[in-house]
């Protein structure tokens, strides 16, 4: 069960990330995206404002770091778009790739540590279907209106 849990907390932050960076939800800052973000996810996990204010600064930190670790990814997987490129030259660049992606691996488990010390594994695992939910309808909205995405709006 914390597999799955560690799992889709490391699907959903690399999907914030995604989006964040691709530009998906254009009209928004991306301060304007993470407070849409927080107010979702803090209504759908039903947090007080006390647990909200010690756990996004902390959870923001946490996408911060993985954000980096993933654009460092995708530099070198970039770096492998040369037809030039050699097979050892491959074989440094998935390695780099894989290190990238143990190393935001240890950073949820290392921040789930840190998140149980403001809310309880339940509240934990609300956030996480929060965040994922927001995602999905970002991206459904996306999908549904074109160019002009629409965060999610109330519970379904």
């Amino acid at each position: 069960m914390k597999r799955i849990l560690i799992l889709l907390f490391i699907l959903t932050a690399g999907i914030s990330a995604a989006i964040a960076r691709d530009g998906l939800n254009q009209h928004l800052s991306p301060e304007e995206f993470r407070a849409k973000q927080q107010a979702f996810i803090t209504e759908k996990a039903d947090l007080t404002k006390n647990e909200a204010a010690k756990f996004f600064p902390v959870y923001f930190e946490l996408q911060d770091k993985k954000k980096a670790l993933n654009d460092k990814a995708w530099k070198w997987i970039n770096k492998g778009k040369d037809e030039k490129t050699t097979d050892e030259q491959y074989d440094d660049i998935m390695q780099k790739v894989y290190d990238a992606r143990i190393k935001s691996d240890e950073l949820d488990k290392e921040y789930y540590q840190r998140f149980k010390k403001i809310l309880s594994p339940k509240k934990i695992y609300l956030v996480q279907r929060a965040e994922m939910r927001f995602h999905r309808e970002l991206v459904k909205s996306a999908h549904n209106k074109g160019d002009n995405p629409q965060p999610p709006r109330g519970k379904r």
